[in-house]
């Protein structure tokens, strides 16, 4: 199969387009290289890769990147709330306008799969999710992208997953989420301060992620025109047990403050029963995914440029 990755370049994508390219699949990644493109160089090595530098937002550039692919798997976005923050005109530009221009550039007949996220469903503590929820974001990150899913959704032959929050090594690291966070403070600092620690959120290993991917292009018949949560029960937890789980890997001094509180306040538990009906089931644990994280953390000096958002 052709295939277009839009934002390959970035945590999921430098994953992903791996994988496509090892079950012989050809792939072009269109990404702006906002981050650099280092994680793909081992992709190079491969004649049906190929790259494209270009915005989403550029009609002229993307509609030459989907000439002649079969399927789309859009990832291109700022993503996460404080990215969000941070740039939000180009969040808005980059995760809904450029959504609208891909929809109004694809032919009908190629296949769509979107990257939306459990952001969508905002703080709902004591009950838990499904794809009838109705959606209720609190960030902007969550804003654009619920937007951005029911164009997907009305534009058809399409796929929309509601990722819980993506942890886990990448090719291309991100510190910007909670686990990988947690686990680098704790490696390099040995302090780990946590607010809120109640708060509930379901996580997904970014492997797990891609393998998602695949499961859809396999299985289009079953999964097109719908909307998925990705995750699984199990992975359903407060921040207080994701950084108790780290210190079984990790001596840090680990603090629960009491005064203080988290921009980010998604609180929410979600059930993952439609996608395991249809065959999907998640792979890896977060204690296996935070001793990945550790001995990366402990390779690898990584910069969040998002700190102090």
């Amino acid at each position: 199969m052709r295939i277009l990755v839009t934002g390959g370049a970035g945590y999921v994508g430098s994953t992903l387009v791996p994988m496509l390219l090892q079950q012989g699949h050809r792939v072009r990644v269109y990404d702006m290289l906002k981050f650099g493109g280092h994680g793909l160089l081992p992709c190079c090595q491969n004649r049906h890769f190929e790259l494209i530098k270009g915005d989403v937002c550029d009609s002229a550039a993307l509609g030459k990147a989907l000439e002649g692919v079969d399927a789309v798997v859009h990832l291109a976005a700022i993503v996460g709330y404080p990215a969000c923050k941070k740039e939000s005109q180009l969040a808005t530009a980059t995760n809904v306008d450029g959504t609208r221009n891909l929809l109004n550039l694809r032919k009908k007949d190629q296949k769509v799969i979107f990257a939306s996220t459990g952001s969508i469903y905002g703080s709902i503590p004591d009950y838990v999710c499904n794809e009838d929820t109705p959606r209720s974001p609190i960030t902007l990150y969550g804003e654009t992208k619920a937007t951005a899913e029911q164009m997907i959704l009305d534009a058809g032959n399409s796929v929309a997953y509601r990722y819980a929050t993506a942890f886990g090594v990448s090719n291309r690291m991100r510190l910007d989420l909670m686990p990988n966070d947690f686990t680098y403070q704790a490696v390099k600092n040995r302090n780990v301060i946590v607010y809120e620690g109640r708060f509930k959120r379901t996580f997904v290993h970014v492997r797990d992620m891609a393998r998602s991917i695949m499961f859809a292009l396999d299985k289009w018949d079953t999964v097109k025109d719908d909307v998925y949560n990705v995750g699984h029960e199990s992975m359903n937890f407060t921040k207080e047990d994701v950084a108790r789980k780290i210190l079984e890997h990790v001596d840090f001094y680990l603090h629960f403050a009491e005064v203080g509180t988290d921009a980010d306040q998604r609180n929410y538990e979600v059930s993952y029963e439609k996608i395991r009906k249809c065959g999907f089931e998640t792979t890896v644990d977060l204690d296996t995914g935070i001793a990945e994280l550790v001995r990366a953390a402990r390779l690898i000096e990584f910069h969040n440029p998002f700190a102090n958002v």
